[in-house]
């Protein structure tokens, strides 16, 4: 399984925000979506505010690979299920990196909801 670069991590993990486009069912990328990204040790992490019942957290589940783009870095990228163990460790990213924003915005991200629609992005080599 490929891993991210160090350089990869960093870029991204310290951009505002990522572009998400995931696959259809024929291969095409669906239009991108932009939405937040939080690092974790060597992982990436997205979340739905709108929980699994989200659109573009459903596309992801047709074929579980994409593009994302943020901090100057395109990849490819193969959406895994994130380890619920980690909700409240991800959540206190989320909280950290977002905190120039309102308790009510970054709420939208650090919810129930939000917490079963985590997906761990997997570069794909």
């Amino acid at each position: 399984m490929a891993t991210w670069t160090s350089d990869e991590l960093t870029k991204i993990g310290n951009a505002d925000e990522l572009e998400l486009a995931s696959l259809r069912s024929d291969g095409t990328l669906r239009k991108p979506v932009i939405m937040w990204v939080v690092r974790h040790g060597d992982d990436l992490y997205v979340r739905s505010m709108h929980g699994r019942s989200g659109a573009w957290f459903r596309g992801t589940l047709t074929r579980r690979e994409g593009h994302i783009q943020a901090g100057g870095v395109d990849k490819d990228v193969t959406f895994a299920d994130a380890d619920r163990d980690l909700d409240d460790q991800i959540d206190a990213v989320y909280r950290t990196k977002y905190r120039r924003y309102s308790d009510g915005v970054v709420g939208g991200v650090v919810n129930p909801g939000a917490r079963a629609a985590t997906i761990k992005l997997v570069p794909r080599s």
